[in-house]
């Protein structure tokens, strides 16, 4: 069966991420013509060198350039941007870089698309962290949403801006709320988000995890490749435009059973519980399951991965290719 994504453009903001490179594989699969971006190619030059074997084109730019923003999205059927600042805490410690990022680069980006490609389907990476402290769970899209970090108001702001973009000059854009991914492809030294993946770089080379309090927090984590699959049909269904969905399990396990999974899974590594750090404890959410039933019912999307194969793929990925 043809796929959806076959001889479509397709541009990737963020492609040498971890969510951004495993989209593009997938897409390259798909057999889209795909262009990553990315803002330092040098972070990730391996990576680079491999997607481009595979026939991606890799297009150094920031998302908070306007004239590459223009180039980058010419021509383009979809636009993902899975890009930005990312991390709770860091943008409570650094406001102006979240702030700049996240807020003026897809201003920037939506500038372009108003007056280079108005065509485009643009689809965004939310956060899980917009809906702040959950009054009940499963949560919902709309759910009511309290903030506790300066992240989660951009991430809710940016859905301001889509739905101005929309509305003023038709616009096509999905927004995807997403719990925490997970799964092959992390750098080790990505620590601003994905806990698993982090926690599984410790296990594996005998480290501590270290845990704040007593751990038992819920939360809801998505294998990449149902990430991946979820992202591919915002992109596609016309029936998801203008919407917000929520990206997640459906499912919550505490960080302190998390930790003790990927401990027994990985066969090494020790648990540490310490204090919670004042800002941290602040911020903190509490428990957190996603309520994916819209996008089950709206597109048929539901996830296809437990948390028990994702870990033991993602660990087995791990073994063979960072600790070696």
């Amino acid at each position: 069966m043809t796929s959806a994504y076959a001889r479509r453009r397709v541009l990737v903001i963020g492609g040498l991420g971890f969510i951004g490179s495993n989209l593009v594989t997938r897409l390259v699969r798909e057999e889209a013509a795909v262009t990553a971006v990315t803002p330092k190619r040098d972070r990730y030059p391996e990576l680079a060198l491999e997607l481009e074997s595979a026939g991606v084109s890799v297009f150094e730019a920031d998302i908070r350039d306007a004239e590459a923003m223009r180039i980058a999205i010419a021509g383009q059927d979809v636009v993902f941007n899975v890009a930005g600042q990312s991390g709770a805490v860091r943008s409570m410690e650094d406001p102006w870089t979240d702030l700049d990022v996240n807020l003026r680069g897809t201003l920037v980006l939506l500038e372009a698309l108003r007056t280079s490609n108005q065509m485009a389907k643009l689809v965004v990476a939310g956060s899980r962290l917009q809906y702040g402290r959950a009054e009940t769970l499963p949560v919902a899209e709309d759910a009511d949403r309290t903030p506790t970090c300066l992240h989660a108001v951009h991430k809710s702001t940016i859905e301001s801006y889509l739905g101005v973009y929309q509305r003023l000059f038709g616009l096509r854009y999905t927004a995807a709320r997403i719990t925490n991914p997970y799964g092959p492809g992390q750098p080790a030294s990505t620590t601003a988000y994905g806990v698993i993946n982090q926690m599984i770089h410790l296990a594996l080379g005998g480290r501590t995890l270290t845990i704040y309090g007593d751990g038992a927090q819920l939360r809801d984590y998505v294998f990449i490749d149902d990430l991946v699959e979820a992202l591919l049909r915002l992109g596609d269904a016309a029936a998801a435009d203008g919407r917000v969905y929520n990206v997640g399990s459906g499912q919550g396990t505490s960080l302190v059973d998390l930790a003790r999974r990927v401990i027994d899974q990985a066969g090494d590594g020790r648990i540490a519980h310490v204090p919670w750090p004042e800002l941290a404890e602040r911020i903190e959410t509490g428990d957190f399951v996603a309520d994916v039933s819209r996008l089950k019912a709206e597109l048929g999307w539901e996830p296809a991965t437990a948390l028990a194969d994702g870990l033991a793929r993602t660990i087995s990925f791990y073994r063979a290719r960072v600790t070696n």
